[in-house]
């Protein structure tokens, strides 16, 4: 029996009002993403992408359409089965990182734990585990403060997969850094899906599509094209 997408939209739609005005900021999205593929979602501003991110972790539901997550529809999710589906199956890379300034990277890292009801002690070996993973074992113990913002980057993808989501979605992660240190955050993106999880980046940089193993173009809320990339680029090269 073939085994469902990891995550799949039909014919979603969803529609805000500006002033009496209402605007159509995705029209009839249909994508499938896999387990294992970094797709990269550009388009200008106001064409769709964040809404797109929103419906694909849960943070909003369609109008209309549905969104299924291997095999299981998530669209029209109550609000407390909605975060569960969050905290348990999407890690969140975010454009300012978002963390928390008096807290140590590692326990930056162990948040979502601790949501999820573990104590820190014993969230602290994996939080640890997965800063080494990143490259940032040595810097465990300091604070945002005391941290690059390419350093604050990978605390935030670490963190990211401390619930070990299949699912993580990166929300221009590059914005606030230099080209090397941005290319490698997306190396290190490209590794995560690697490790088999579906990661889903929203950019404008053109330049960081060729990291990924696929690329889908937004405009006025529909897609114009989804293409697969033949090799990925890699930091060194």
């Amino acid at each position: 029996m073939t085994q469902p997408a990891m995550l799949e939209l039909t014919d979603v739609v969803k529609e805000y009002r500006v002033g009496e005005q209402p605007v159509r900021a995705l029209d009839g999205i249909d994508l499938s993403l896999e387990a294992g593929e970094f797709t990269s979602v550009i388009g200008p501003s106001g064409s769709g992408k964040s809404t797109l991110l929103h419906m694909l972790g849960a943070l909003d539901r369609p109008d209309s359409g549905s969104i299924r997550f291997r095999g299981a529809e998530i669209g029209d999710l109550d609000e407390e089965r909605q975060s569960e589906f969050r905290r348990h199956r999407v890690g969140f890379v975010f454009q300012f990182f978002n963390l928390l300034p008096t807290l140590s990277a590692w326990e930056n890292v162990a948040v979502p734990k601790l949501l999820d009801g573990t104590g820190l002690r014993k969230a602290r070996p994996r939080a640890l585990e997965l800063l080494e993973r990143v490259g940032l074992a040595a810097r465990a113990e300091h604070r945002p403060a005391e941290l690059s913002g390419g350093q604050m980057q990978r605390v935030a993808v670490a963190r990211a997969l401390i619930m070990d989501p299949p699912l993580v979605l990166a929300d221009e992660p590059t914005g606030n850094l230099d080209s090397k240190t941005g290319a490698s955050i997306l190396e290190l993106l490209a590794g995560v899906a690697e490790s088999g999880n579906s990661v889903v980046m929203v950019t404008h940089d053109r330049g960081a599509v060729d990291y990924c193993d696929r690329v889908v173009t937004l405009g006025d809320g529909r897609i114009g094209s989804d293409e697969r990339i033949a090799a990925r680029r890699s930091v060194d090269a």
